[in-house]
């Protein structure tokens, strides 16, 4: 693994502002709105050849991080560098019903930046690699979720790219999926790749990555190894099933004790200030 940093999120915050039910949007007072705080003050650093998974219940704030550090969210404060714009794999990746699974997989090349010649070409290779070649002329909406999470997967992972980001899209697949997801995810960090893989499912983070996050109601509690950070997060989901809140709570004050959270300076910052102190 490298050390050449191609993610930084430092002091990362998304707070939404929301219209209390029966408000008006039009004559509000105060008292009228609700704040959400999705992320509270992430900070974290990904190298080159990370494969992390991000772990935590629906509504943690998983997919707002995820859509933050693909750019198409601004966050209410913080900091995200990139080493390089990152691609974006979810389960809602817009896809457009009426048309076929060839031109979708022509159309999703072309805003990937391919060439019109590049984009027929390896749209053959994108419909091969998803075995949708007999269903290629089918409108989308005639496909499964399995057919259709093969053909995201294609799309995102057809043309090379320095940082995957994966928002639990390969929960929808079937097990010989999964397996050739891998392997072509394991050819991507071959590459020097960065892997972001965003699920609630432990066993999902296992199988890909090699860190993990756990992100709980916005904050982020833990940041290690995939053993280290899974199992507690398995026993806490037991624990919440059982409705054994005190057990639950406890597993989350132990994780918050021992998470180190990381002190993240800039280059920029740190020759600013030794060019204040010593220049």
């Amino acid at each position: 693994m490298s050390d050449r940093t191609t993610i930084a999120v430092r002091d990362l915050e998304m707070t939404y502002r929301l219209t209390k039910s029966g408000s008006s949007r039009g004559l509000f007072t105060r008292s009228g709105w609700t704040t959400v705080e999705a992320l509270k003050s992430v900070s974290f650093v990904a190298k080159e050849g990370d494969s992390i998974g991000v772990l935590g219940k629906n509504g943690s704030g998983k997919s707002t991080l995820m859509n933050i550090i693909s750019g198409g969210l601004a966050p209410t404060s913080g900091d995200v560098l990139v080493s390089a714009f990152p691609t974006l794999l979810s389960v809602s990746a817009a896809l457009q019903n009426h048309l076929s699974g060839a031109q979708n997989a022509r159309l999703g090349l072309l805003a990937k930046g391919l060439s019109p010649s590049e984009s027929e070409r390896m749209m053959h290779e994108v419909i091969s690699w998803a075995d949708l070649e007999s269903a290629a002329d089918r409108p989308l909406k005639t496909y499964s979720s399995g057919m259709k999470a093969r053909l995201k997967f294609a799309l995102a992972t057809a043309a090379p790219s320095e940082i995957l980001l994966i928002d639990e899209a390969l929960a929808t697949g079937d097990s010989a999926f999964t397996a050739k997801a891998k392997r072509r995810m394991d050819e991507f960090l071959d590459g020097t790749g960065t892997m972001l893989l965003v699920s609630h499912a432990a066993s999902s983070i296992r199988k890909h990555c090699n860190r993990a996050l756990w992100i709980n109601d916005g904050e982020l509690i833990a940041d290690g190894s995939v053993k280290d950070v899974s199992k507690p997060y398995e026993r806490w989901n037991k624990a919440r099933a059982d409705e054994d809140l005190v057990t639950a709570e406890r597993i989350l004050d132990e994780m918050r004790m021992e998470y180190q959270r990381p002190r993240i300076v800039f280059d920029s910052e740190a020759r600013r200030y030794f060019n204040t102190q010593y220049g």
